[in-house]
């Protein structure tokens, strides 16, 4: 099942039960999801792909992260909880991230892989990892991970 038709579902189930916060974030993801289709129309995409909608959902999680701890902050402790509870709902939605192991080996594959020595290959590396493990990298820790190995 497609990430677009589990929003769809999940909506409509949390419509059913009353859950108005699981609603609320849903609708928000869903109009997100929109405006960034509506985006990339002019390329000629008429709708963004999975790791599009991945990397748009990370985002959301990373935002409302950083919102929770200024609202922690500034004593805002309902706020905080609001947005931690926005968080879960995204993260369902996300694919589960890889393990340190797998994402070690799976830098030194794509190392080895390239040809890559120094960090003007840091590039290649990154677009082969991209393009093997798609939504289950997360860029932020693979990016660390090549860094160091091509340091």
């Amino acid at each position: 099942m497609t990430l677009r038709a589990r929003f769809t579902d999940g909506l409509k189930t949390a419509m059913k039960s009353g859950d108005a916060v699981r609603v609320s974030t849903l609708r928000m993801v869903l109009a997100r999801l929109k405006d960034l289709d509506i985006a990339a129309r002019p390329k000629g995409v008429e709708g963004i792909g999975e790791d599009e909608i991945v990397s748009m959902l990370r985002n959301m999680v990373k935002s409302r992260a950083e919102s929770s701890a200024l609202y922690l902050q500034g004593g805002r402790g309902e706020l905080a909880a609001r947005e931690d509870a926005e968080i879960v709902v995204i993260e369902e939605f996300l694919p589960a991230p890889m393990d340190d192991a797998a994402l070690t080996m799976a830098v030194a594959d794509a190392v080895a892989e390239t040809g890559a020595g120094s960090m003007k290959d840091m590039g290649r590396v990154m677009a082969a990892l991209k393009a093997r493990h798609g939504a289950a990298l997360d860029l932020g820790r693979a990016n660390a991970l090549v860094k160091a190995r091509l340091s």
